[in-house]
């Protein structure tokens, strides 16, 4: 079986919010159908589909490569590429400072001295249009700029010179000094497409959709817009395109051999829980269920000094407590319970707890949830069986009004730079 010549290296998957449209399942569909040996997704300052594309890719035979679009203080963006797993630490590192560093309300930007100590383990492209390079060289600049000799430094013989030819803006005008540069300086090209959708009938689709994320309207012209060349081209028309350069279609495969890192799953790390009292999570998890489900008894359960009564609620907290302790989640359930009881004792609505966590009598107990799962009949192994170790999930309902007091009392408790807000 032949293998197709050219591997797509700047592409927007639909983690791009609001700007890329081409799913993950259908890219790595497209290359199985293709022959194309790898594939690189480089969302917009984000890794959010770092894990779903790798997992993807992987099963269906298909050589993932991490990557994002990163944008520089206000020189411009950059695409980097993961290499080896110490890379990916270090891009992970890069789009962490780029969120937490920015001031509130700006765009998210990695400073150029975070960019040269983090370059370990990455390849680094100059971006195409709107990249550094591109920016730079448009202002008159030339290759001495500090911000490109930054870049050069920081990589060496991991930087590539970008070539776009999506025939809009000023692509022609800047590509002969990129190709200066590149041969001044025996510095390597690489032809890439900046993909944001599959086909070129999805072009209008993905107009509409720009529109919808600056609140525009499609018959404005001074917005945001890309062309109809900006999907997923063959690796024919990618040769084509590029006949006078072939190298820079050829560059494509050797920066697909030079990225051998594949991620894998990892189980969720989390945060130590503070308890106060010199007991470790284990005996604090224990004695605060024990203690609350006394004080459940006694203010929910009729004749809760029933000995028989009594025998069924704590031998039923006894074994969820054993599974608990046995999956290694009790931090969890006290860092759960604490922020819920904080909002319960600001006077801050909480739901009274859905979803397969309501059938967790610990949970009642630490008032996570207001339901009895022994008066409902409800089973504790829909939420954790340790048959099936995952991480346990509460749907937790907060007063749409008050539910930022409960975020900053959680990023004051545990630090701002250790809580994310996610959504699906």
């Amino acid at each position: 079986m032949s293998i197709a010549s050219f591997v797509h290296l700047h592409v927007h998957s639909a983690y791009s919010l609001a700007e890329g449209a081409i799913k993950v399942k259908d890219l790595i569909k497209r290359c199985k159908t293709t022959d194309t040996p790898a594939v690189a997704i480089t969302d917009t300052n984000n890794l959010f589909g770092a894990m779903e594309f790798a997992k993807t890719a992987k099963g269906e035979g298909i050589q993932p490569i991490i990557g994002c679009q990163l944008q520089i203080e206000n020189f411009g963006h950059i695409v980097l590429l993961v290499q080896t797993e110490e890379g990916y630490r270090n891009l992970c590192a890069l789009v962490s400072s780029a969120h937490l560093d920015t001031e509130d309300n700006a765009l998210p930007n990695a400073s150029l001295e975070n960019v040269s100590k983090y370059a370990t383990g990455l390849i680094c492209l100059s971006g195409g249009y709107n990249g550094v390079l591109n920016n730079l060289f448009l202002e008159g600049q030339t290759k001495e700029h500090p911000a490109i000799q930054s870049i050069c430094q920081a990589f060496a013989d991991r930087f590539y010179i970008e070539l776009q030819r999506h025939g809009w803006g000023d692509e022609d005008q800047v590509e002969g000094s990129l190709l200066d540069f590149a041969y001044e300086d025996n510095i390597p090209l690489v032809a890439t497409n900046d993909c944001y959708f599959l086909n070129r009938n999805m072009y209008g689709a993905h107009d509409a959709l720009l529109c919808i994320a600056d609140g525009r309207y499609i018959t404005e012209d001074d917005r945001r817009k890309v062309t109809a060349e900006h999907y997923l081209k063959s690796a024919e028309e990618m040769e084509e395109l590029f006949k006078d350069v072939p190298e820079a279609i050829q560059n494509t495969l050797q920066i697909a051999r030079r990225c051998s890192y594949l991620l894998e799953e990892v189980q969720p790390l989390l945060p130590n829980f503070d308890t106060g009292e010199g007991r470790d999570e284990t005996a604090e998890l224990r004695f605060q269920a024990e203690e609350g489900l006394k004080w459940r008894m006694e203010h929910f359960v009729d004749d809760y000094k029933d000995e028989a009564i009594q025998k069924e609620y704590f031998d039923r907290l006894s074994y969820e407590l054993s599974v608990i302790e046995q999956m290694g989640f009790p931090g969890y359930f006290l860092i759960v319970s604490d922020f819920i009881k904080w909002a319960k004792d600001n006077n801050i609505p909480v739901g009274p707890g859905r979803g397969s966590g309501a059938g967790s009598l610990v949970a009642w107990s630490l008032k996570i949830t207001d339901l009895d799962p022994i008066r409902f009949g409800l089973l504790f192994e829909r939420f954790l069986n340790p048959e099936r170790v995952s991480m346990p999930d509460f749907d937790i309902d907060f007063c749409q009004e008050r539910r930022d007091e409960v975020i900053k009392y959680v990023q004051d408790k545990y630090g701002h730079d250790r809580v994310a807000q996610i959504i699906t």
